[in-house]
């Protein structure tokens, strides 16, 4: 398949990433319930990985104990149907480019269809990578943005709700609003916003103009937007973005998705050439996220006239913008906005599975009651204490390993965060999505004016200007940050305003903005990080841990023990607890 691309589509700019996405993974539900689910990226430790998820997918089948022979439905969570190629070429027709490029791209797309996305190119690939194929009669695909809604529906808990979803493109589209009425998807059709006119594309776009890897560093553009205000008047709203009656946006000059710097010009029209500078950059970023923020809150205020639910789904990948979410919802009529830890191209595989399970005829009114209930995201692999012992022996000689039992785990650990060192996390389950949650994570005290340096500089190897999360009691958090109608944040998919009188005492989790994106723990979600940030507030009197993800700067977040111990030692990661072992280096 890379073959193909590179040979065929290389010089159009066209990539995997544009028809098949990225974020490879496989989920599994039995009796629609989710029981395993695991990116691609943690097993081959390619970080957003677009490979065949074949180890995920074996992963899946060992952890229920099944074989595909044991399999009711496979579902794909993209429908590349020929009705949809149609449309692409119907596009390339019209398009504003020489007819020998017509002709040559309109090939290689038909070519690209046959032997690479089509059904029949698919189940191919599966059978060979597999060396299974499954029955045609069992075998679902489900547009790309159906899978994305079905994500937010199944892990909130089934639900209804309207919807929004957003991201760089489906097999069209990039957008599309709708309702979820007992497990039934309703898409306002009017709605649809086509690929040439995608917030995420653009954002991506803003993303590699701003000399940063598109479709990875999205979030380096936001955090850089809080470093100083957008301009006024903003150029990109004045000028490029056009806000619609009918609740869609377009842009005056559409992107040109065969060309991912065909915006370049535009923005040095706007901003001036660029420069390599913080300034420079942040008054880009700045511009970008406030138009964001404009044409989703448009969306948003279309669809609250279309529908009389009260709850709001917010999914794909521009959902994964917490800076956006926080003043969409507090700007919405509705009572509750979700956006949930599978929001981006993670999630979809679940989103297929619970789409194709929630459509299928033997699926009934109380199989949905009994499966509809919040999901947890910890749903990878876990690894007992003979694993850790077995990946310990290898390191044998350079750590130094001390055996604990849960207490004495939360009371050691609480007493060294006390001090200004850095701890890697590792217990239970891997979790699912782009962030860590608490299962694969680097911990440390916020306290310290100079530990988000510290740790940028010193571990995870990326820019200086660069935010932590906090971890924070849901109880506790709505004292110590402006939190506006939510109650929780599970996922730091929201971002709040640190209180004034919380501000100088946890200033490692505190943005340049005044703001943090948070992630509230319970008892029953995550009972030993619980446990362990009550020890250390009880210790400290400070109410957050700093909560990073357990990888450095372009790797996967760490998913075995041996990943672990790999990157504790080739960090100054200062302790490593896995499971109930704490771990130190051996100073020799």
């Amino acid at each position: 398949m890379s073959e193909f691309f590179a040979e065929r589509l290389g010089a159009t700019g066209i990539n995997k990433h544009y028809l098949l996405g990225h974020d490879a993974a496989a989920a599994l539900l039995i009796d629609g319930r989710l029981v395993a689910a695991v990116e691609e990226e943690r097993l081959n430790r390619e970080k957003k990985t677009t490979d065949f998820p074949e180890n995920a997918i074996a992963w899946c089948l060992e952890e229920a104990g099944i074989t595909f022979d044991d399999v009711d439905l496979f579902a794909f969570p993209w429908n590349w149907s020929a009705q949809v190629l149609n449309e692409i070429l119907d596009g390339i027709r019209s398009a504003p480019i020489p007819q020998a490029a017509k002709t040559n791209l309109m090939a290689d797309m038909a070519d690209l269809f046959d032997q690479i996305v089509s059904p029949e190119a698919i189940l191919a690939d599966f059978e060979a990578r597999t060396g299974h194929r499954p029955d045609r009669a069992k075998v679902r695909f489900v547009p790309h943005h159906l899978a994305h809604a079905t994500t937010g529906y199944y892990l909130a808990g089934m639900k209804d709700a309207a919807f929004l979803v957003s991201d760089g493109r489906a097999e069209r589209f990039s957008t599309l609003t709708g309702e979820i009425r007992d497990g039934r998807i309703t898409v306002f059709e009017d709605t649809v916003t086509g690929s040439e006119y995608s917030m995420g594309t653009l954002f991506s776009a803003i993303t590699r103009f701003l000399g940063f890897v598109p479709n990875n560093d999205e979030y380096k553009v936001m955090g850089l937007a809080g470093y100083t205000e957008p301009p006024a008047p903003n150029p990109f709203i004045e000028r490029l973005l056009r806000l619609h009656d009918d609740g869609r946006y377009t842009f005056t000059t559409p992107l040109q998705t065969d060309n991912p710097r065909s915006h370049d010009a535009l923005f040095e029209a706007y901003f001036g050439a660029f420069e390599d500078t913080l300034e420079y950059k942040a008054r880009v970023a700045a511009a970008a996220q406030q138009m964001l923020n404009v044409a989703t809150a448009h969306q948003v205020r279309h669809l609250e006239k279309r529908t009389d639910l009260d709850r709001l789904l917010f999914e794909g990948g521009v959902a994964l913008n917490c800076l956006n979410n926080t003043p969409l919802f507090e700007g919405s009529r509705f009572a509750d906005m979700q956006v949930s830890f599978g929001a981006s191209d993670t999630g979809i595989t679940i989103g297929a599975a619970a789409h194709a399970w929630l459509n299928d005829p033997g699926t009934g009114p109380a199989s949905i009651l009994a499966a509809a209930a919040p999901v947890t995201p910890y749903l990878g692999p876990a690894y007992d204490d003979a694993a850790i012992e077995e990946a310990l022996e290898a390191f044998s000689g350079r750590v130094v390993v001390s055996r604990l039992d849960d207490d004495q785990v939360v009371e050691q650990v609480a007493r060294l965060l006390t001090r200004k060192v850095v701890i890697g996390w590792f217990e239970g389950r891997v979790e699912h999505g782009p962030r860590a949650l608490g299962h694969r994570s680097i911990l440390a005290n916020p306290g310290f004016p100079d530990i988000k340096d510290i740790i940028n500089t010193r571990v995870k190897h990326r820019e200086p200007f660069r935010p932590f999360a906090p971890l924070v009691l849901e109880e506790q958090a709505p004292e110590i940050f402006d939190m506006g109608r939510k109650t929780s944040s599970p996922y730091m998919t929201f971002v709040f305003p640190v209180r004034d009188a919380y501000k100088d005492r946890i200033p490692g989790a505190v943005h340049v903005d005044g703001t943090s994106r948070i992630q509230t723990l319970t008892d029953e979600g995550t009972p030993r990080l619980t446990a362990l940030l009550r020890r250390f507030t009880e210790l400290t009197g400070t109410p957050c841990l700093i909560n990073t993800s357990f990888n450095v700067a372009g790797e996967p977040i760490v998913c075995t023990p041996t990943d672990a111990l790999n990157c504790f030692l080739g960090t100054e990661i200062d302790y490593l607890i896995l499971g109930n072992h704490l771990i130190a280096k051996n100073a020799s």
